[in-house]
């Protein structure tokens, strides 16, 4: 049996007013195309609002993209300007993600939560706030993993950390857990097809935004992490 502790929200937007107005089934048709269309907008836009991009520039007078690897994403705040710029970052990467799933669930249930949870992702890596050039994804599609499927986040979690501390690559462990995402969903989740679905074009992306990432990797040239500010260094031409 699907373990799911999340989800379990039977009302939505979309069957209320197709039930409430008792809608025709053009009537119903046209509901559900708007109920997916406000699923793909709200998160795409949410997700475009780069928390990095905000607080390098509110609180450092600087932009974060003109430092480090340039990518306006947690690790490169976390070695530019140091714990706190990257916890803030972290944050506001999994409010927006997490906001954006409810919505979803809220406007159309399993199917609006799905949709909204991949957009939200798609925003926050092709931002059109930021010239579609934004972040990895990896802490919205964590925050997305942790509200469609609790148990499966928990084995995603572990495998980064053990992945973090054994190697210090923070991309590799991203890369992995991406990879493995919509494995552990399907076998803990498989019950709701289109979120395994919309998985397995998430990590798809995430592994194409590392593309770089996993060169360095193979190249054994790619950067280690250092949990403590190191020295801040204009744009080198790498990405987190």
């Amino acid at each position: 049996m699907p373990i799911n502790l999340l989800t379990q929200v039977p009302w939505n937007l979309v069957d209320y007013l197709t039930q409430h107005f008792k809608l025709t089934e053009n009537g119903a048709s046209w509901l559900t195309v708007a109920g997916a269309l406000v699923c793909i907008v709200i998160p795409y836009l949410l997700g475009s609002i780069n928390p990095a991009v905000l607080i390098s520039k509110i609180f450092f007078h600087e932009d974060i993209r003109n430092f480090g690897s340039g990518n306006a994403g947690t690790t490169n705040m976390l070695r530019t300007y140091g714990k706190g710029a990257a916890i803030g970052t972290f944050l506001f990467d999994l409010g927006k993600a997490a906001a954006s799933f409810w919505i979803g669930m809220l406007i159309w249930s399993y199917m609006g939560a799905a949709i909204a949870g991949f957009f939200v992702v798609f925003g926050h890596m092709f931002p059109i706030f930021a010239h579609f050039k934004g972040g990895k994804g990896v802490a919205c599609l964590a925050m997305i993993a942790l509200c469609s499927s609790p148990i499966t986040f928990l084995f995603l979690l572990l495998i980064f950390v053990v992945i973090v501390v054994g190697t210090r690559y923070i991309s590799l462990a991203s890369i992995m857990s991406a990879l493995l995402y919509p494995l552990i969903l399907n076998a803990f989740d498989g019950g709701k097809p289109l979120y395994v679905a919309m998985a397995v074009i998430s990590a798809c992306f995430v592994v194409f935004m590392h593309r770089e990432n996993i060169k360095r990797l193979w190249a054994g040239k790619e950067s280690k992490v250092s949990f403590s500010k190191t020295s801040k260094k204009k744009k080198n031409g790498e990405n987190d």
